[in-house]
């Protein structure tokens, strides 16, 4: 396939995705306790693919490089109250320092 074959099927697929959210019966998601699951549903998944991003290694193996220290400044900055234009700044300026200094 083709990278344009791909971006042209993820954007069907993401455009499916959003429509399919909007198609949903209101009484799917009415009630207190699946408001909070699914108000949380987002948060979980951007942790698991920080997690990943951050840990991940080929076969399984554990990477600790610049990206693990910039997410420790990140989570810093965060307990700071940092804004998050800052947390991310302060994220990609710790990453990029240490990996101009050739770890990472």
């Amino acid at each position: 396939m083709s990278s344009w074959t791909i971006v042209l099927l993820a954007s069907g697929l993401s455009f499916a995705t959003k429509l399919a959210g909007y198609l949903v019966p209101a009484a799917w998601v009415d009630g207190p306790r699946r408001s909070r699951v699914l108000a949380l549903l987002p948060v979980a998944l951007l942790a698991g693919l920080v997690a990943i991003q951050t840990f991940g290694g080929d076969g399984g193996s554990l990477h600790v490089d610049a990206r693990l220290a910039a997410v420790g400044a990140a989570v810093v900055l965060l307990l700071l109250r940092a804004n998050f234009l800052v947390v991310v700044i302060g994220a990609a300026a710790v990453a990029a320092g240490l990996r101009a200094l050739g770890w990472g």
